[in-house]
């Protein structure tokens, strides 16, 4: 048993709520307070919201219960490839680019693109494998550094301990 002094850290982080989750929480304490019959005003007070949306929540309310106060899915187009088709890409990226016949182990939007239909059969446009990889996959542009492939660290440093000082100081 734990005492006063004591506490439980969960290792477990929960990720904050979103804007979406965030409202469709304070509809439902709504209909919780509107099944106690507290009056509009005390509700929007309690929510911070206005007694309007209130009055407008109510209506959906007594109309179609707690669900017509439920967030509705996204609407729009469906995305072209299923959660089980953005894993395999998932899994044919990280094993590099050279593991698909690509000279440099880089990824570019188009050699992304040309793994995603060889894994998957659906040929996505750049802005579609951009979203991909930001989106879905969380991946971020990363660049190369642009360095000489000759460039020698210990010359370099050694130019810059004994040359620099003299050059600075005019001999």
């Amino acid at each position: 048993m734990l005492s006063e002094s004591q506490s439980v850290v969960s290792d477990v982080s929960v990720p904050p709520l979103t804007r979406p989750q965030l409202a469709e929480a304070r509809r439902m304490r709504a209909v919780e307070l509107f099944e106690q019959g507290r009056p509009h005003a005390q509700i929007a007070g309690m929510l911070g919201v206005s007694p309007e949306s209130v009055r407008r929540w109510k209506r959906q309310w007594e109309q179609g219960g707690a669900p017509a106060l439920r967030r509705s899915p996204a609407t729009g187009r469906p995305p072209k490839l299923d959660d089980a088709q953005v894993e395999k890409v998932r899994a044919a990226l990280e094993q590099g680019a050279q593991a698909h016949g690509f000279e440099a182990d880089l990824w570019t939007l188009e050699r992304v693109g040309l793994v995603v239909e060889r894994v998957s059969g659906v040929k996505l446009a750049r802005v579609s494998v951009w979203r991909l990889l930001t989106g879905r996959l969380g991946w971020s542009l990363q660049r190369p550094q642009r360095r000489a492939v000759e460039r020698d660290e210990s010359e370099i440093a050694r130019w810059i301990a004994h040359e620099w000082p003299r050059i600075k100081r005019g001999r």
